[in-house]
């Protein structure tokens, strides 16, 4: 054995022991008659004294020492003269009697500490390095210890870890597929999964009731912080259950998540909101409720003042900003400039501001008297000190904008504690949703979700954008951290779904008649839902990005930046594939 304790281990009781460490040189401080060096490993840091008095070998090894060199030192337990109370090791260093150099290390191109001088381009090139930094080992082992925890609450309640493919049929229904070409099947593909949605169902229809799976997942679409073309879900399957069951089981789930990751206990049911609701009051269906900041529809109010830039328009909708009433002219004005970015694409901002003394003033005040201006805080439940945005246009596009101002003003005020957490499940998703650009219906979560049974009529009346889904999103501060639904598992009902989305027969025999013809041989009712695994570690370590939780991610172009790839292949490959190359179109 190279070592006989790790760096983070020894404490005052090891004190006169003779031990053997190995590691990373942290840090060298040669004081002339003593040097001092930081020993590193994934357990934390020990102080390694050389002194006046240590064997010439053991000196010499101590002076050619850098950063990052991999040693093995063995020597004393001593206690500190001076402890320092700031490190788990700081009561004791270890006197060395021998360092043997293991590998030595060029100077590395940013500091190996808890905060970095490198770039986040520099450190993805020498991912390696940043993993040996304190903040992504705590992030490495903070997503093993969920794992175990996850696989230790399913297995408890009977759910069963089975494997599904990588290789899999296309089916491009929904992100676009990474495909694989096969060389044996010359001119064909495989796809990678994009989750295993139909596999589950067809082992629930192989009688495997409860099934899970920690599965890598792959899409190929534009990245983003939470994004990445290849991640993990959680991916769980039930048989024999309704909606209820699986909202149930999964809640005690995350409450036990909570509790044993971050001690945190969740006693109260969590809040059910449908997703009109969530639209309506938050303009978004993944609501932060960390803070209040309700919309309030404002449009009887808003029409008839003879202001056309609210009589023209559809819907007209506002919140009370929490104690903004103080925000000056430039911060209204940033603000404005805020929602006209392309991004978000409003026309501009209306305000109406609180005072403190009870006087109200808002940028409309020559078409609207105080009593109106009143009736609009009264609605919005703005107090003295709010401030009130309001915008207006289509409904769905202006929530979604109003959504975008909520956030933008509550990290501004600095409500979005990530370590105060707003669990909530959105249920009653709409079934389909339209698309204006290819003048079709597309599923909102996938064609094998159930309408919920009562809406079923409207495949005969047509109103398919009234029809419900048994589906639900699990959302926590803004963030859907998983969602799932209550499947079709009767071959009738799913060739209506398959029609509405404009499948003909062929094309849903073509692509999933697999799964149609196992439905025939008795399938059972069923249902489930997938959690983003890299979302809910990013959750529960207080980070924005996923980047931070995934060993070796890629960038925001979709780049392995450490490996270089994607990249050209030989053309014999290419060749053994019957793949020829196209040259992409200049813009």
């Amino acid at each position: 054995m190279y070592r006989t304790h790790t760096c983070g281990c020894l404490r005052s009781c090891n004190v006169n022991e003779t031990v053997t460490l190995a590691g990373w040189v942290q840090k060298v401080r040669n004081l002339g008659a003593m040097t001092f060096i930081d020993l590193r490993d994934r357990y934390g840091i020990t102080q390694i004294v050389v002194e006046e008095g240590s064997a010439e070998q053991t000196k010499e090894a101590a002076a050619r020492l850098g950063r990052e060199f991999v040693i093995q030192v063995t020597g004393r337990v001593v206690e500190r003269s001076s402890k320092n109370p700031k490190m788990a090791t700081g009561d004791i260093e270890v006197v060395a009697e021998n360092i043997n150099i293991l590998t030595e290390a060029v100077t590395p191109p940013f500091t190996i500490e808890e905060h970095s001088d490198g770039g986040d381009d520099l450190r993805m090139k020498y991912r390696y390095l940043d993993l040996r930094r304190p903040p992504l080992q705590r992030n490495m082992i903070l997503r093993h210890k969920m794992a175990q925890e996850i696989r230790r609450f399913l297995d408890n309640e009977g759910f069963l870890e089975i494997e599904t493919p990588y290789l899999i049929k296309s089916t491009p229904e929904g992100a676009r597929d990474f495909i694989v070409p096969s060389r044996m099947n010359p001119n064909e593909f495989y796809a990678l999964p994009q989750s295993p949605q139909t596999l589950k169902q067809l082992l629930m229809v192989s009688g495997y009731d409860r099934y899970f799976q920690i599965v890598r997942c792959f899409r190929d679409e534009d990245l983003r912080a939470d994004r990445q073309p290849e991640f993990t879900q959680i991916d769980c399957e039930m048989s024999f259950v309704e909606q209820e069951d699986v909202l149930s089981i999964f809640e005690r789930w995350a409450k036990h998540m909570f509790k044993s990751v971050l001690d945190i206990e969740f006693n109260e049911p969590l809040r059910r909101m449908p997703w009109i609701e969530a639209m309506e009051k938050y303009g978004s269906d993944k609501p932060d409720l960390r803070f209040g900041m309700e919309f309030a529809d404002i449009t009887d109010l808003a029409h008839g003042h003879n202001f056309s830039v609210f009589d023209d328009q559809e819907y007209v909708v506002g919140f009370a900003a929490t104690g903004c009433a103080s925000y000056t002219r430039k911060q209204i004005d940033a603000l404005t400039e805020f929602v006209k970015r392309p991004q978000v694409g409003a026309k501009g901002l209306v305000w109406i501001r609180l005072e403190h003394g009870g006087g109200i003033k808002s940028s409309i005040d020559k078409f609207f008297s105080a009593d109106d201006l009143k009736a609009i805080a009264e609605r919005t439940g703005a107090k003295a000190g709010d401030m009130i945005f309001i915008l207006c246009g289509e409904k769905f596009k202006t929530l979604t904008q109003l959504c975008t101002l909520r956030l933008e003003v509550a990290e501004r005020l600095g409500l979005r504690d990530p370590k105060k957490f707003a669990p909530l499940w959105v249920v009653d998703f709409p079934m389909f949703e339209w698309d204006e650009e290819t003048q079709r219906f597309y599923a909102m979560h996938h064609p094998f979700t159930s309408p919920k049974p009562e809406d079923a009529k409207y495949f005969d009346t047509g109103e398919l954008g009234k029809m419900r889904a048994n589906a639900y999103d699990f959302v926590c501060n803004g963030t859907e951290i998983g969602g799932g639904s209550i499947r079709i598992h009767d071959a009738e009902l799913q060739a209506k779904v398959f029609n509405a989305l404009g499948f003909t027969p062929e094309a849903a025999e073509e692509q999933f008649g697999f799964l149609m013809n196992a439905f025939k041989y008795g399938a059972p009712p069923h249902g489930g839902l997938a959690f983003g695994f890299d979302r809910l570690c990013s959750l529960f370590g207080g980070s924005e990005s996923i980047r931070d939780y995934i060993a070796f991610p890629k960038n925001n172009a979709g780049r392995d930046v450490m490996l270089d790839g994607p990249s050209p292949v030989a053309q014999a490959q290419l060749d053994e594939l019957f793949l020829s190359l196209v040259e992409p179109k200049k813009e």
